[in-house]
């Protein structure tokens, strides 16, 4: 069963290797167990992933859509990811994943 889990993984990486900006399908096991990932919740208030995550790397307006987005750096075992948080004009969560603010802009254009 894990060897099936392992192969599925590794096609899911080689098809999202030909499109840009795409996220890291690893990252989501490496990165479980940070409070960004695992209890930031779509409608969630601006407040409360800072409360969650602290105060980010970096806080941008959104281009493709009204609001913000937020850009983490996440870190284990010596190796570091970026991880984006955005907000709605309302100021509530509507995404978040494994990209810089820039590259989900980019996908979302």
């Amino acid at each position: 069963m894990l060897k099936h889990a392992f192969i599925a993984i590794g096609l899911v990486i080689a098809v999202s290797g030909c499109a840009s900006n795409s996220q890291n399908p690893l990252d989501r096991v490496t990165y479980r167990g940070e409070p960004l990932v695992k209890d930031v919740k779509h409608g969630m208030s601006q407040e409360r992933v800072l409360a969650l995550g602290g105060e980010p790397s970096s806080v941008t307006p959104r281009t493709a859509r009204p609001g913000l987005c937020q850009e983490y750096v996440l870190y284990h075992d010596g190796h570091e990811t970026p991880y984006y948080v955005t907000f709605d004009s309302s100021g509530h969560v509507d995404g978040k994943g494994f990209l810089t603010c820039a590259q989900m802009e980019e996908n979302q254009r």
